[in-house]
Formats: structure tokens, C-alpha cells, sequence
């Protein structure tokens, strides 16, 4: 029996209609895809993005050259040489993240003390070379200036989590 209705579902083209019924359920559904250069989601508060290095208030930076960032990173993609200032307290004189071998773990965000290495939620920074990857102190400082408000915003939504 089952031959016989396997000839009969081939030669009706049950397989094919099926197919073409569930195209006619969706054709008058609303789309669910955006434009996307010009539409953008909503991004999760724990979204790992490009690194930034923040400032205080003040306008001085936070990394305090512990180098537990540089010591935790599965990638080996940080590298930091530090100096000791008048006033005794550690400073970087050198930051450099090599985003081409970045994992975006974010290991080094939570091993920061201090939370002055933090994954921004920036997820748009293609670029046409491969040295343009190879971020330094001014490149993230320069990050961080320009993302401070919403990694403020990140980091408060993603307290309780921690």
C-alpha cells in the first residue's frame, strides 16, 4: 500500500504544494528582516564589540598598568609596558590590542579592576587593511571618548550580573 500512495503523493505533487501553501501563509505576514545599513537592532547590554579604554571623570585614564588583562587573555592579544609616575602611582606609556587575533571572550573586561578596558558596543569597524587592527592606547582613549555615555548605560544594565 505504501507504493501506491507514495505514486499517487508523486503524481499529485503533495511535496510541491505543501511547500507553495506555506509561501502563500507568509506572503501577507509582516517582514521580519531590516534594512540594514539604515535600520539596526537593539543591542544586548553584554554585547562584546570593540574594545575602548575609559577615563575618569576628571579626564585622567583608569588603567592602572596591573597587566592582569594582558595575563588573563587566551590570545595573547594584549600588550602593555608601564611606568611608574612622581606621585608613585603605575601608568600605561604602552596599550596595544591586536584585534585580528582578539577572541571577544571578554576576559579582559572582567579582569579588570577598575573597569578601564570595556567591549563597547560598537560591532561596525571593517576596515581595508590589516594594520588599521592593530589598536593603541590613543586608538582606544579615542574609542572610549566617544562611547562613554553608552558603555555607562551598558555597565549599569549589566551590574546584576556580576
Amino acid at each position: 500500500m505504501s507504493k501506491v500512495s507514495r505514486k499517487i503523493k508523486s503524481f499529485v505533487l503533495l511535496e510541491l504544494m505543501k511547500g507553495m501553501l506555506l509561501t502563500l501563509k507568509y506572503l501577507f505576514k509582516p517582514k521580519v528582516t531590516i534594512n540594514y545599513p539604515y535600520e539596526k537592532t537593539k543591542v544586548s547590554p553584554r554585547f562584546k564589540g570593540e574594545h575602548v579604554l575609559r577615563r575618569y571623570a576628571n579626564g585622567e585614564e583608569r588603567c592602572i598598568a596591573c597587566k592582569l588583562c594582558e595575563a588573563v587573555c587566551p590570545a595573547q592579544a594584549i600588550t602593555i609596558e608601564a611606568e611608574t609616575r612622581e606621585d608613585g602611582s603605575r601608568r600605561t606609556t604602552k596599550y596595544d590590542i591586536d584585534m585580528t587575533k582578539c577572541i571577544y571572550c571578554g576576559l579582559c573586561q572582567e579582569s579588570c579592576p577598575v573597569d578601564a578596558i570595556v567591549e563597547g558596543p560598537n560591532y561596525e569597524f571593517a576596515t581595508e587593511t590589516h594594520e588599521e587592527l592593530y589598536y593603541d592606547k590613543e586608538k582606544l582613549m579615542e574609542n572610549g571618548d566617544i562611547w562613554e555615555e553608552v558603555i555607562n548605560e551598558k555597565l549599569k544594565k549589566d551590574y546584576k550580573y556580576k
